[in-house]
């Protein structure tokens, strides 16, 4: 199971990060745990200066915008 934290202050592409990461998983067949985190000194400890970012297995895989399908999908594969 993947560990995935969406990193942001709760706007609309932090939403839609969120949203398009849990549909893209069911999709295709993976478990995750997903988690809201919004806490900005939780978010900066992390290194992220631009969110929403995404934060899978303790690692930053993206930051600023919200991700497309298709790199959502390598990143759950």
């Amino acid at each position: 199971m993947k560990h995935i934290k969406v990193l942001g202050k709760g706007c609309m592409n932090c939403k839609t990060t969120l949203a398009r990461i849990d549909e893209r998983a069911r999709k295709l067949g993976v478990e995750v745990e997903l988690e809201k985190v919004e806490d900005m000194a939780d978010i900066v400890r992390m290194g992220v200066l631009s969110t929403p970012a995404v934060v899978i297995d303790g690692v930053v895989v993206h930051s600023g915008g919200v991700p497309s399908p298709a790199a959502i999908d390598g990143w759950l594969r």
